[in-house]
């Protein structure tokens, strides 16, 4: 895999990725009194801090967008 993900990019990926896996259960909103949305937040989130960890991102390899400097 070739690394395409920046420091940037990859920091807010993470923020946004615990955010994402924390919201269902901690937020108490309406939202995820639906077990479909709390499912898709806690996907997304995964798929987020995935991409931060290993700093390869699928879509942007398709894209062909880098946004780290190498």
């Amino acid at each position: 895999m070739t690394v395409n993900v920046g420091d940037l990019d990859r920091i807010l990926r993470a923020i946004i990725g615990v955010v994402l896996l924390a919201l269902p259960f901690v937020s108490g909103l309406a939202l995820f009194n639906s077990t479909i949305a709390t499912v898709i937040s806690v996907l997304v989130g995964l798929v987020m801090l995935g991409v931060a960890a290993t700093r390869s991102c699928p879509l942007y390899t398709v894209l062909g967008v880098r946004t780290c400097k190498v």
